[in-house]
């Protein structure tokens, strides 16, 4: 095989709200933590264990106003996007390196009415927005419609 490939999927928990920065131009990006679990019986102990790894995600310009409105600490999220490695020197001189998820797709995972459960009421009968061209949100379909698939 001749090429390469650099794709993330994950499927994690946010750490926090999304950090916003802007620049000159109009463009800005979001930051945020996701978490993801794995967990494993220990062969020796029978103890059941659980790691987590964390991972900073960038999102860029409009993703990223998207994000900072919908996602907040503890939601449930798919992200795609490639892996990127900063380096910089501190002040002593010192190498140091920064690994983050750029971002290219995403999908908000938990559902609007478990974050506020107020949403529901004011309007009972909304459905999550299909994506529109050129816009990275995603929502996922609620049971209901899902019910009429064949398989």
């Amino acid at each position: 095989m001749s090429g390469t490939l650099n794709k993330v999927m994950l499927i994690g928990h946010t750490g926090d709200d999304v950090k916003m920065h802007y620049f000159e131009g109009g463009n800005c990006i979001g930051r945020f933590p996701v978490a993801t679990n794995e967990s494993y019986t220990n062969k020796t102990t029978g103890e059941r264990v659980t790691n987590t790894e964390w991972h900073n995600v960038i999102v860029r310009n409009k993703a990223a106003e998207i994000c900072e409105k919908y996602l907040k600490k503890g939601d449930k999220v798919y992200i795609e996007g490639r892996i990127k490695t900063r380096k910089w020197q501190d002040d002593q001189g010192r190498d140091n390196y920064s690994t983050e998820i750029h971002c290219t797709d995403f999908t908000f995972l938990t559902p609007k009415n478990e974050n506020n459960p107020n949403a529901a009421a004011m309007n009972p009968q909304a459905k999550p927005s299909t994506p529109q061209p050129g816009n990275s949100q995603q929502q996922v379909s609620t049971p209901e419609e899902d019910s009429d698939l064949p398989f």
